[in-house]
């Protein structure tokens, strides 16, 4: 590994720790999703605006009148992603929210079919049918955790949601090929705020600061330093490898619900967790499953 990689590689792993904490903090913010979500954009935009100045992307011509109204389109998935992957957290648990949230390759599969005509291999369905028994084992039991509250299956549809619309956004990231993504995160932002500022004004401000204390960090690293380190690690590193430590971030996330919040999980759910987290590595990284080898079924061609 070149010196490169190794920084890219501590680079990823540090924005999928970064990432892993999200929902510890939205729930140290005593705050609404919506307030949460606004305040990310308001700090994720102080972050931002300073690096893509020094970074020279604020000048004329960085970014064509069509581009931004793609990656604005792409800020609303974002936006609405994030509101509710958070409204997700106290109803199945940060951990379980987490991982279903990661089924978001397979989502980006299904829409690749419908919207780009793209035809997935068998491999690739008989790995999108095994994460899919996965959440099915998820949803049999809720997990224990002192700040669960609501409907647990509910959580587990607006994960599921938030991961379609992830993928959506993703889709419209790849007609933004060229624009610097630093760009794009800071345009996603600035929609997150204009949309939410109706919210904004009808809601109180935060009243202790311990809740301004977990806003901010959840702008400035969990959405500007982690973007940084994110899109900074992908220049650098194979895609195999960026695609292996990303799998960092939905660990993290259980590792802290189940020693922070004291959540744990129903044998079940484990080994639902561990058959997502095998599925997604599968299809990412192009394993075949022994039953369909053994089939004789030849993967079709994209």
């Amino acid at each position: 590994m070149t010196q490169s990689q190794t920084r890219g590689a501590l680079e990823m792993s540090a924005a999928m720790l970064i990432s892993g904490s999200i929902g510890y903090f939205v729930l140290l913010s005593g705050q609404s999703p919506f307030q949460v979500v606004f305040w990310r954009c308001a700090f994720g935009l102080l972050a931002l605006f300073p690096v893509c100045f020094a970074l020279g992307l604020l000048r004329p011509g960085s970014i064509t009148l069509r581009q931004a109204l793609w990656a604005a389109f792409g800020g609303v998935a974002i936006v609405i992603n994030w509101l509710l992957l958070f409204s997700a957290y106290d109803k199945a648990g940060i951990g379980v929210a987490t991982v279903v949230y990661n089924t978001q390759p397979f989502m980006l599969v299904a829409l690749g079919a419908l919207v780009l005509k793209e035809r997935p291999t068998a491999q690739k369905l008989a790995w999108l049918t095994l994460a899919f028994a996965g959440v099915l084992m998820i949803i049999g039991e809720k997990p224990q955790g002192d700040y669960l509250t609501g409907n647990y299956a509910s959580g587990v549809l607006l994960a599921l949601g938030a991961a379609a619309l992830y993928a959506g956004a993703a889709l419209i990231a790849k007609k933004l090929k060229g624009v610097p993504p630093h760009l794009i995160a800071l345009i996603q932002v600035g929609v997150g705020i204009v949309l939410l500022s109706p919210v904004l004004l009808a809601a109180p401000l935060p009243q202790t600061s311990g809740s301004w204390a977990s806003l901010g960090a959840l702008g400035l690293f969990h959405t500007g330093l982690m973007y940084v380190l994110l899109y900074g690690a992908i220049q650098k590193l194979p895609t195999t490898l960026t695609a292996a430590l990303s799998y960092i971030y939905p660990v993290a996330a259980l590792l802290i619900d189940t020693l922070f919040l004291g959540t744990s999980l129903h044998p079940l759910q484990i080994g639902g967790t561990a058959t997502i987290l095998l599925a997604a590595a599968g299809a990412t990284f192009g394993w075949h499953l022994p039953l369909l080898r053994r089939a004789g079924v030849k993967p079709q061609s994209l």
